[in-house]
């Protein structure tokens, strides 16, 4: 794919997903929590969309590499944050 198609694609996906997530939050009656969880799925997707579009994460000669070490920080930044959640929640739970 020509990089500007592909920069194009990237950018209007980008925008796209953008005034989804504003529309759910402000025009939609869901709950809060399914509300966040769909923000965090287009957020997810944006990233995603960004990586490949934008960051050429699989253009290289290296692209399984560069796709582990992706994974890798992914990995690494879940169980940081599902880690501080817990530890948060443990500590919460066992002063109250």
């Amino acid at each position: 794919m020509n990089t500007i198609v592909k920069h194009t694609v990237g950018f209007i996906a980008s925008i796209v997903l953008t005034i989804l997530a504003v529309f759910v939050t402000l025009y939609t009656s869901m709950a809060l929590n399914a509300k966040i969880t769909i923000i965090f799925g287009f957020a997810f997707i944006q990233a995603a969309v960004q990586l490949l579009m934008f960051m050429h994460l699989t253009e290289s000669k290296d692209g399984n590499l560069q796709t582990f070490k992706v994974l890798f920080a992914i990995i690494i930044t879940l169980i940081t944050v599902i880690g501080t959640y817990w530890v948060m929640q443990g500590g919460h739970s066992s002063h109250l």
